[in-house]
């Protein structure tokens, strides 16, 4: 296995279109990273670039020590997974696993050994001598990564490879790539608009919006320490529920002022918002951290819009003048369609950030 370093790395298709920007980037050797972010903002461009399917316009990439960036596919020693599966079908699945160690002119007992190890790790023992037709697609996806991970690639990249799965099937395969990747101590990328694939899989996620990094981290450093809005609002289901607040001092104390709240910050909020120093701000919380209360101990009061039962929770959306807000709530006592609610949320969950830049205060 090796690191993956990507210096500066730009893509430009034609002379106005920059697909990837300055990317700067290093995945430790045997770390499992996800690029996330909406569909156009460049993720799987720089996996193609890293695979050495696009050409880099600017910028170095190594794997470990070595420039590849000017190496083709074949000569980089990585392997990639795709949305589509991309299993000939003309092939048996043990000979679809071992075409690429057939190119590589391995003996006929490494060949069988490799592929034996790949379908014992990706649970197709059983499948080696059927043919892609004869199969499901999570069955077919699985024989893509036994493929894949077969050649003992220095590093391992997955483009998207359970959008295609039915929801059930996507959350069980994603389970068994992460012990798959927890067996081989593979470096792996991963990319996916998925966010609950990130949060679940990714030692660490990269955040991408129109081809540049917003913010990388930890799953908890970008779910609850988002560096901007759309960061906040992009991680989550549902996503952090935002308040334009105006920010007053009153006796020293500080206050956020809302048309439904008032609410005396603590000192370190108080600190963070002196420190600020603007007269307005945007107030992120996160559904999960309001909670239902007795009236007398709420910060506000909502009429519901709707509520979405989940089984093991429910989702109530509420209403304040023209905005809907979400919270997450147990399941019982249901909450229905017009009930008052009262809600309250500790300080220590609150995140500020200003309405100009959009950035975390």
């Amino acid at each position: 296995m090796a690191t993956l370093t990507l210096v500066d790395i730009t893509k430009r298709f034609g002379r106005s279109v920059i697909a990837v920007n300055n990317f700067n980037l290093e995945v430790e050797d045997g770390e499992f990273l996800v690029l996330l972010g909406p569909s156009g903002c460049g993720k799987t461009t720089t996996m193609r670039m890293i695979a050495g399917l696009e050409e880099v316009t600017e910028g170095t990439i190594y794997i470990g020590d070595r420039d590849v960036t000017g190496l083709a596919p074949k000569d980089r020693n990585v392997s990639m997974v795709f949305q589509n599966y991309a299993v000939w079908p003309h092939m048996s699945v043990f000979d679809n696993i071992a075409y690429a160690l057939k190119l590589k002119k391995m003996s006929k007992q490494d060949i069988e050994k490799s592929v034996k190890e790949a379908a014992r790790l990706t649970k197709i023992d059983e499948l080696l001598e059927r043919y892609p037709a004869q199969l499901s697609g999570g069955q077919q996806q699985r024989v893509a990564v036994a493929r894949a991970i077969a050649v003992k690639p220095q590093i391992f990249l997955l483009d998207e490879p359970l959008s295609n799965l039915d929801a059930k099937l996507r959350v069980s395969t994603r389970t068994e790539l992460k012990s798959i990747h927890a067996q081989t101590g593979a470096t792996s990328v991963f990319v996916t608009h998925d966010q609950s694939e990130a949060m679940s899989m990714a030692d660490r996620i990269v955040v991408m919006k129109d081809g540049e990094i917003i913010q990388v981290g930890s799953p908890d450093d970008v779910y609850h320490e988002s560096n901007c809005l759309f960061v906040a609002d992009f991680i989550g289901t549902p996503p952090t529920n935002f308040f334009d607040a105006d920010v007053k001092s009153v006796n020293g104390a500080y206050h956020l002022i809302h048309p439904h709240f008032d609410i005396t910050l603590d000192e370190k909020n108080s600190a963070a918002i002196k420190n600020y120093g603007k007269k307005a701000v945007i107030v992120g919380i996160r559904p999960e951290n309001i909670t239902l209360v007795e009236e007398q101990k709420a910060i506000l009061s909502a009429e519901v819009h709707v509520s979405e039962p989940q089984g093991s929770h429910q989702i109530v959306a509420l209403q304040l003048d023209d905005h809907i807000y979400k919270i997450i709530s147990p399941s019982l006592p249901r909450i229905e369609a017009g009930d008052i609610v009262h809600l309250a949320f500790p300080q220590s969950a609150l995140r500020f950030y200003d309405p100009e830049s959009g950035l975390r205060v």
